[in-house]
Order: structure tokens, then C-alpha cells, then sequence
């Protein structure tokens, strides 16, 4: 079994080997589809998963999704944008909690050096 860091770094290989063979330019939709292909060879990955929560005493289940998950320990949130902007780090750290899974990768692809385009998060215990 990986610790963290190891998947972390795994996860990361992955992408730079997507986005050295797709480079910048195309829609998110195709980097989460080949990068979830990369990473299904060695983990187990879950897709476009819902983040159902709870609001008083109502559930609330309406379309929030994270892009992907692997091995119930890390989220994966992907852009293919100019720029990250703080509204997609927020999202990421709103699926965290949301979720309970404590690490966090934000990607973008349309990067021309994809070691920028990757961001980790760590939300440490008590955080909310």
C-alpha cells in the first residue's frame, strides 16, 4: 500500500505523461478521460462521483461531482483554463469536506509546462 506521497507522485506521472502526449488546447472532458485511463492501469479510480450533503436537516444531492477519485483517498479536480482562479481552489476544498477526503490535487492541462498546472491541497483534521 502507497502512502500519500507516493500516491501523490504516481498520480502526478500520470498526468504529465497525458499532457506530454495531448499538450494544451483541448477540452476538459478528454484529459479526465485519458488521465482516468492512465491511472485505472494501477489504482482504483471512481469518476464523476456525487457529493450528496446535508443542509439542517435537508439532503442535498444535486449535482455536485468530483471529476475523480482514486483509491478513496485523493480528489482530483481538472481544468482546462487560462488560469486557476480562487473560486477552483475553493471547489476542491469544498469537495474535500465535503467528502472527507483529506488530500487534494486542482489540474489544469492548458499549461505549457504541466509542474504548473498542479496544485496539492491537505486538509488537516478539524479543518472546515
Amino acid at each position: 500500500m502507497m502512502d500519500r506521497n507516493e500516491l501523490t507522485y504516481a498520480i502526478r506521472g500520470a498526468a504529465f505523461k497525458v499532457h506530454s502526449k495531448l499538450g494544451p488546447g483541448l477540452l476538459e472532458s478528454v484529459y479526465e478521460r485519458c488521465l482516468t485511463y492512465e491511472l485505472r492501469k494501477r489504482f482504483h479510480v471512481e469518476t464523476q462521483l456525487a457529493v450528496p450533503f446535508t443542509y439542517d436537516t435537508l439532503q442535498i444531492d444535486v449535482g455536485y461531482r468530483m471529476d475523480i477519485v482514486v483509491e478513496n483517498t485523493v480528489v482530483i479536480e481538472l481544468k482546462a483554463t487560462e488560469k486557476i482562479l480562487p473560486i477552483h481552489s475553493a471547489q476542491l476544498l469544498t469537495y474535500m469536506r465535503l467528502s472527507k477526503i483529506s488530500l487534494g490535487l486542482l489540474m489544469n492541462f492548458n499549461v505549457s509546462n504541466m509542474q504548473t498546472g498542479i496544485k496539492r491541497y491537505i486538509m488537516e483534521k478539524g479543518m472546515k
